[in-house]
């Protein structure tokens, strides 16, 4: 086991969580009006009409993919009568079509931000990071599926890097599990590292947030301030018009 190993496979991971953590508690307590996506709909609509559904879509699918291939173990799989030939069947060709709706949607929303002037102008250098760091991740998991599962004979990625994920989410990172792991798989996961870090920085953070508030808050009630239909005498020298004449 090497040094660049336990840093790639055995700090890096922690430190990129650390930063993910950290960041988003900065960010929270000290940007909170820049919490947002910075919508660019009012300058282009027509490509956003079409990338960003796509993008959506296939990446949630991905990122539903990813829980349960990393994260469940195949023996609970197993369990329920999901056998090693039915997962690879879905996880392939499931994720093959996710894969798909992703790359063309990040496709769409880059051609539209660099091609509508409005909108290029209106793009951060986070924004520009971020673009490259979602599509290295995207580009790698997708050509990794495609070169080592459609192409090749297959690689069991669940015998290696899920036991690695498991085990660095328990604290107790496996390093040498991810000895021998295919080029296409490791880029993969350190392209994920990145993104996870560079995460709070960007406007990825409005994954958080969600209109929950909205079930539970009070009405809001407005009131005039004309007595005639208000509930509380005006202040002085807001009568209106009409009032201020008839008193004359």
């Amino acid at each position: 086991m090497s040094t660049t190993d336990i840093l790639l496979w055995g700090v890096l991971p922690y430190v990129a969580g650390a930063i993910f953590v950290v960041g988003h508690v900065w960010r929270y307590r000290y940007d909170q009006f820049g919490w947002t996506t910075r919508s660019s709909e009012v300058y282009e609509k027509r490509l956003l009409r079409w990338g960003s559904p796509m993008f959506h879509v296939g990446v949630l699918m991905v990122a539903g993919g990813h829980v349960v291939g990393l994260l469940v173990p195949r023996e609970w799989l197993f369990a329920i009568g999901i056998d090693e030939h039915m997962y690879h069947l879905g996880a392939t060709w499931l994720g093959t079509f996710a894969a798909f709706l992703a790359v063309a949607g990040l496709a769409i929303l880059i051609y539209r931000r660099r091609r509508t002037r409005s909108v290029f102008l209106a793009t951060t250098r986070m924004d520009k990071l971020m673009f490259v760091a979602l599509g290295a991740a995207i580009a790698f998991g997708t050509a990794a599926t495609v070169v080592e599962q459609i192409i090749g004979g297959g690689y069991d990625y669940r015998q290696t890097v899920s036991p690695w994920i498991r085990s660095v989410i328990f604290f107790q990172p496996d390093i040498a599990l991810m000895d021998g792991v295919p080029v296409l798989f490791a880029l993969h996961v350190l392209a994920g590292l990145a993104l996870i870090a560079l995460w709070p920085f960007t406007r990825l953070v409005h994954v958080w947030s969600a209109p929950v508030g909205y079930l539970v808050r009070p009405y809001i009630v407005y009131r005039s301030r004309d007595k005639q239909q208000g509930m509380r005498e005006g202040r002085p020298g807001w009568d209106p018009v009409e009032a201020r004449s008839r008193k004359r």
